[in-house]
């Protein structure tokens, strides 16, 4: 398993990734990868046998990163690592990909005191919440989406 930076030849791999876990994440177009990365701090992919098993995107305060949940963050904290989206193939997960990448996220977050995401809770993502608890992150409140579903905003002090 090998972390490293996401680049342009990644894009087919992660959009396709993307769309795997849609339900759980947002659509995802070329052009808003692109550019998202050109606002992202960290944006990684995990590689495992010689495929793009995951990958992971975080961005910092200050940028024009237009979500509804980065901006409930800043609006709470001045300083914080926002882990915006992070998917691992079907194939490769229960396989240490979504740890990995969690472990060099808040690495990377530990500079800036926590690292904050969200997670559906209605529907609930039962095994992203079970994964997030597990690795230490708390409830912060809940956010209802403009379409209708509800997230569970997280930190992790660090």
């Amino acid at each position: 398993m090998t972390i490293r930076p996401l680049g342009d030849s990644d894009f087919d791999s992660v959009l396709m990734l993307n769309e795997q876990s849609v339900h759980q994440l947002s659509p995802l177009s070329r052009e808003e990868l692109a550019e998202y990365l050109s606002m992202a701090v960290n944006a990684m992919v995990c590689e495992a046998d010689g495929h793009v098993a995951g990958f992971a995107l975080a961005f910092e305060p200050g940028t024009s990163y237009d979500s509804i949940n980065y901006r409930w963050h800043g609006e709470l904290f001045d300083d914080f690592l926002y882990l915006d989206r992070i998917a691992v193939s079907p194939d490769f997960r229960r396989r240490g990909i979504a740890t990995g990448l969690y472990d060099e996220m808040e690495r990377l977050a530990a500079p800036h005191g926590r690292m904050v995401c969200e997670v559906n809770s209605k529907p609930a993502n039962v095994e992203s919440l079970a994964f997030h608890s597990r690795r230490g992150y708390r409830e912060l409140g809940h956010l209802v989406q403009a379409d209708g579903h509800e997230t569970v905003m997280l930190e992790k002090p660090l």
